[in-house]
C-alpha cells in the first residue's frame, strides 16, 4: 500500500493497484463548499463505490447522491464533477485502463508537497496549465469547446514548464 497522494485541499487517494489494465485507489473526499471543475477523460473509464460518507456526483445533465453501498460507472469522455458536500466520504475507485492516471496523481501530490500551491491550496494558473497539457490524455477540462480549451493552455502550459512546473 502506498502512502496517500493530495489531490486538492481536501482530497486524496491511495494507490491499491497499479497495472496497465486498471488503476485502483481509495480516494478520501473532505468537505468541500463547491464542486470541482467539470472535467472528462478521453481514453479512460471510470468506476466509484462509496464506502462511507456521501459522494454528491454530476454526469452529464444528472446529479446524484450516492451512499455506501452504491456504484456509478462513469465511461470516457463524460463529463463529470464528484465531491462530498458534508462531510469526509470515502470510495474505491477504479480506472480502467490505467493510462498515465497515476502519474497524474504523483505530479499533482508532488506540487503539495513542495509548497507549490496557491493559498487556497491549489495549483496556479501556470502549474495547472503544465499539468493539463503535459496529461492532457489523462484529464480535461470541461469548460467550453475541447480544441478551443487545449488551443488556449498551450502557451499558458509552456511558460509554467518555464517557470519550472513539471
Amino acid at each position: 500500500m502506498s502512502r496517500p497522494l493530495k489531490l486538492t485541499p481536501t482530497e486524496t487517494v491511495t494507490i491499491r493497484t497499479s497495472t496497465p489494465e486498471v488503476l485502483e485507489v481509495e480516494a478520501t473526499y473532505g468537505p468541500a463548499a463547491k464542486p470541482p471543475p467539470k472535467h472528462f477523460h478521453p481514453d479512460q473509464d471510470e468506476r466509484f463505490e462509496v464506502v462511507d460518507g456521501e459522494l454528491q456526483v454530476r454526469h452529464g445533465d444528472a446529479e446524484v447522491t450516492l451512499t455506501p453501498g452504491e456504484t456509478i460507472e462513469i465511461p470516457r469522455g463524460t463529463v463529470h464533477q464528484m465531491w462530498s458536500p458534508k462531510r469526509d466520504t470515502r470510495v474505491r475507485w477504479e480506472t480502467r485502463p490505467r493510462g498515465r492516471t497515476h502519474e497524474w496523481f504523483e505530479a499533482i501530490d508532488s506540487l503539495h508537497a513542495e509548497g507549490r500551491v496557491g493559498s487556497n491550496g491549489m495549483p496556479g494558473p501556470l502549474a495547472f496549465a503544465a499539468l493539463l497539457t503535459e496529461f492532457d490524455d489523462v484529464f480535461r477540462l470541461a469548460v467550453g469547446p475541447d480544441r478551443l480549451v487545449r488551443g488556449a493552455l498551450k502557451p499558458l502550459g509552456a511558460l509554467g514548464r518555464i517557470r519550472g512546473y513539471r
